[in-house]
């Protein structure tokens, strides 16, 4: 069994008789629909619509737990309180930490982001053992999932840029949230065009932090890197006209190659053509 101890991570309790209504009228995840086992992500937008927030939620006994950066819990937790008004729900923080396993997965709930590109890997709170972080963010990396903070900045990325979309973390069939009518839009228009592609090159790459270039054209900024590999989330239709065109894709000065993860179903577009997912 392969486990990490995410120390960074802390867990917010939403309890009482209104939590669910609470929290399903607030964030973009589904939450009347979560079934119980399983750790979904999502976020609480800014009216603007992007991510103000992003975490994991489950259900836990008669309430949920939230999952999130350890730096962001209070923040949160501030937020959550501003909209709560008169509502039964109580918010309290609930330990930090939380270990991740898979290869093969221990007890917990299981991880709906890393299910979607089919590995099995479960969260639970605490620490139940750990080799070490590497690993676990090696494996999120092959998996072309992002994280915020690692790979974007809070309030700078909408809902399809990280794929909350494909990763059950965005629902499309309940009433409205913070944020929903541009997502919505987003949705409708087929106007995303910033994705999480995977990024490769023949030598180790550059930091995080560094530009994306295609032509002299920004695509984007790289996000996480393990050696060779590395994730970011890039405008995808110039990317794909730089690859029809065969024009190098580069990060920094070193040419890299740029894919967009299988199971997401997406293609890159050309020629004004719309990304399919």
């Amino acid at each position: 069994m392969t486990d990490a101890f995410l120390a960074d991570r802390a867990l917010l309790r939403v309890s009482g008789t209104d939590a669910e209504g609470f929290l399903h009228n607030l964030i973009t995840t589904d939450v009347t629909g979560l079934p119980p086992g399983e750790a979904r992500p999502g976020a609480l937008l800014t009216p603007q619509g992007k991510i103000l927030f992003d975490f994991l939620i489950w259900r836990d006994s008669d309430g949920f737990l939230i999952e999130i950066d350890a730096d962001q819990l209070d923040a949160l937790t501030k937020r959550l309180t501003l909209y709560r008004l008169r509502a039964a729900v109580t918010l309290a923080p609930a330990g930090q930490g939380i270990t991740v396993s898979w290869e093969p997965a221990a007890e917990g709930v299981t991880d709906a982001r890393f299910a979607k590109a089919g590995i099995t890997l479960t969260r639970r709170p605490g620490e139940h053992g750990d080799t070490g972080t590497d690993a676990y963010h090696a494996l999120r990396i092959r998996a072309g999932l992002v994280e915020a903070g690692r790979d974007y900045p809070l309030q700078d990325a909408f809902p399809h840029d990280v794929l909350l979309d494909l990763t059950q973390g965005l629902s499309f069939r309940k009433g409205c949230y913070v944020g929903q009518e541009v997502v919505s839009r987003m949705q409708h228009r087929g106007t995303a065009r910033r994705r999480v592609v995977r990024v490769e090159a023949d030598q180790p790459l550059p930091a995080t932090g560094t530009e994306l270039t295609a032509g002299g054209k920004p695509l984007g900024t790289l996000g996480s890197v393990d050696g060779v590999h590395g994730l970011a989330i890039v405008r995808i239709d110039r990317a794909g006209d730089a690859m029809a065109n065969a024009v190098p894709i580069l990060a920094g000065d070193i040419p890299v190659r740029v894919a967009l993860a299988d199971w997401t179903g997406l293609s890159f577009p050309t020629g004004g053509d719309e990304a399919q997912a």
